[in-house]
């Protein structure tokens, strides 16, 4: 299929606006426009990028094929055409999905939250593991990660750890994680050598903007102090400065317990209620529209099972999209970007061709 290239024309001209707006003083004045047009100019700039690239390499083909008439241009110019062709590919490739409309929420930091499922002591240590290959793969985007609460495992691992995950584009990337991972190995307190399957669930958040967060009413709120667990020295010992935070109308229960300030402890745990409870709003529309068409990637649903680690068979398998890759020692170790692009591909894809075929 062709490329259409008005769209990419207009964002041509989109930029050159921006560019101008961002120069204008009276911009520069008001933050808050100044960071909106900043983040609008920075992906815009990108697509434009792209595009430009896209028609350059186009002038190099036809240039090529101008010089492969010429004998002693020939052999040069048949490489260049068949690099062209592969680059143009390419680039019309990411182009096209450029044209899907970007999701607001991508952009922001995310909750990164891990709870132990069926499987006992096994499902915890898996919890931990899977802990661990987030936080792996978040160093390697450069993001900041720091713990909001946790309760560890007897014998290891967790029954539940709740990570902030902060840096740019972090949700759009980290929620293709929500759902039930699956895990088959077996376990190191297995004495005869037989395969367990245990599993675990992974919610993934987006950390509301401040401008639209959820009014909460205070009545509605039953604020508790307690006493963090886990590793924190002697001061968590000694003083109630961890909270947790129960809406009542829904249930929702959000707690926070990593600083030694019961004030910011308060802030992070309303933090991640209003974005569990903006993530429940979502999840209830989201089960209206499945009536009426399939998503790809799901909607998040904690009893999903999204993914299959198989350790005897060093393989995993997302069920989304049927991608099998062995090189589970890699995944583990936070090496998560060829299952995350390929699901945001086929995403973006499915988004694409609903846009193409008109559909909803």
């Amino acid at each position: 299929m062709d490329l259409p290239r008005p769209p990419f024309e207009r964002l041509e001209m989109r930029l050159a606006e921006l560019d101008a707006a961002l120069a204008d003083p009276q911009v520069l004045a008001d933050v808050t426009r100044w960071r909106r047009l900043s983040q609008e100019q920075a992906e815009v700039a990108e697509v434009v990028t792209l595009w430009r690239r896209f028609r350059q390499r186009e002038d190099d083909l036809a240039t090529a094929r101008d010089m492969a008439a010429d004998p002693e241009f020939a052999e040069m110019a048949a490489t260049e055409i068949a690099q062209a062709g592969e680059d143009i590919a390419a680039l019309q490739a990411r182009l096209r999905l450029a044209l899907v409309p970007r999701d607001p929420d991508d952009e922001r930091n995310a909750f990164l939250e891990i709870r132990a499922g069926t499987g006992g002591d096994e499902s915890a240590l898996f919890a931990g593991d899977l802990a661990r290959m987030y936080l792996r793969w978040c160093d390697r985007q450069g993001w900041r990660v720091e713990v909001l609460s946790e309760s560890p495992a007897e014998l290891g691992g967790y029954k539940e750890v709740v990570f902030r995950v902060e840096g740019r584009g972090a949700y759009g990337r980290l929620r293709f994680e929500s759902g039930g991972h699956r895990v088959q190995r077996v376990p190191a307190t297995e004495s005869q050598g037989r395969i367990h399957t245990s599993a675990c669930t992974v919610a993934v958040l987006p950390e509301p903007d401040e401008a639209e967060e959820i009014t909460l009413n205070p009545a509605d709120l039953r604020i508790d102090t307690f006493r963090a667990s886990g590793a924190g020295g002697q001061h968590i010992n000694k003083t109630d400065s961890a909270i947790r935070i129960t809406h009542l109308p829904t249930g929702l229960v959000a707690e926070c317990q990593d600083d030694r300030s019961q004030h910011r402890n308060k802030a992070k745990a309303m933090a991640v209620l209003q974005a569990r409870l903006r993530d429940q709003d979502r999840s209830e529309r989201a089960a209206k529209e499945a009536a009426t068409r399939k998503g790809l990637v799901g909607s998040g649903d904690r009893s999903d099972r999204i993914r299959t680690y198989n350790f005897p068979q060093g393989r995993v398998t997302d069920h989304r999209i049927n991608l099998t890759l062995y090189k589970l020692g890699m995944v583990m170790d936070g090496d998560l970007d060829e299952l995350v692009d390929a699901l945001a591909s086929a995403r973006a894809e499915q988004q694409l061709a609903q846009l193409e075929t008109g559909g909803a």
